[in-house]
């Protein structure tokens, strides 16, 4: 677990320390990759909060973030565009960083960042404060720029949210969810730290290890990472999928139905979704766009955009500017 080593060096912070107060194995921080589980990960958080002393733990460390300290998939997501497809490539991959899932929402006037925390136990305050913090400092690490988030909601606020209130300059709301909002600008702003060449170095690396997870990771993270590389080659199917998680179909489809879902919408809700991002953020013409969903043609396209949202798809480009 580099990153965690890197981190606590920073914020100096004996490893031995958090393991000791945390309750977790002696050895976890030399171990090249440590999936824990959410009562674990709770546990880390915990113990970081109680030795960072007067600081406040998500500020400390979203002051600390850099290129340099960020795990295979943050890295990579730094190498996106802009935010919102960092957050997309995060949301896929986001079971490598831990027990947690990602809802990621676009409107007309902004992109939302919902934190989805396992069923269980309850949430630490320091992870919901610190999920908040570091996606307001990817945001600024990307763009160099000073982005301020439209909207934090925490479920829990404390204290010590004050702190992280003058870090983001916004207020923090309480509700029921840990959720970050920015602003269309902001998330369209383009990141200067894009570089295509090093996604695709990367991305190759992160499948192999979203697929490492085996049983127990998201099989709908999986069928969307899948797809997103097959559906420009026109393999999107579900015998296209299943060859390439090295599963049959039968079982794919069985274990996309245990997890209340199907392939076909799975399918359908990741076109819909990568459908307005092209729309919005590019300006690729209605047949590439097509193709890159794996449409046969235009038309195709057209009329199942217009399924899925009463709208045509130059209508949306158009409303989007």
């Amino acid at each position: 677990m580099p990153l965690v080593r890197v981190v606590l060096a920073d914020l100096g912070i004996r490893p031995a320390d958090v393991l000791r107060v945390a309750g977790l194995p002696a050895d976890l921080f030399t171990r090249d990759e440590a999936l824990l589980p959410a009562r674990q990960y709770y546990a880390l958080f915990e113990a970081l909060d109680q030795l960072v002393g007067d600081r406040d733990l998500a500020v400390a460390i979203a002051d600390k973030l850099s290129p340099e300290v960020f795990d295979p998939p943050i890295f990579a997501a730094l190498c996106s565009p802009n935010l919102q497809v960092a957050a997309e490539r995060i949301a896929v991959h986001k079971r490598l960083l831990g027990p947690l899932r990602l809802r990621v929402t676009t409107d007309t006037d902004g992109l939302e960042i919902e934190i989805i925390w396992p069923a269980g136990d309850p949430v630490t305050p320091a992870l919901s404060r610190f999920e908040a913090a570091f996606w307001v400092a990817l945001a600024r690490l990307g763009t160099r720029t000073h982005v301020v988030p439209q909207r934090v909601i925490l479920p829990s606020p404390t204290p010590q949210a004050e702190a992280l209130e003058t870090w983001c300059r916004a207020r923090i709301e309480r509700g029921d969810t840990t959720l970050v909002r920015f602003s269309i600008l902001d998330a369209h702003r383009p990141f200067l730290t894009a570089n295509a060449g090093m996604w695709n170095f990367f991305e190759p690396e992160l499948r192999r290890r979203l697929n490492d997870l085996g049983e127990d990771a998201s099989l709908g993270a999986k069928v969307r990472a899948a797809l997103i590389e097959l559906l420009p080659a026109g393999s999107g199917t579900t015998q296209g999928v299943a060859k390439h998680l090295g599963i049959s179909t039968r079982t794919l489809q069985r274990r996309l139905g245990e997890a209340g879902t199907t392939f076909q919408k799975v399918l359908a809700d990741l076109r819909e979704e990568l459908a307005h991002h092209y729309l919005t953020q590019s300006s690729l013409s209605l047949t590439e766009i097509a193709f890159l969903l794996g449409y046969d043609n235009a038309n195709s396209f057209h009329r199942a955009f217009n399924q899925w949202t009463g709208r045509t798809p130059l209508g949306v480009r158009e409303a989007a500017g």
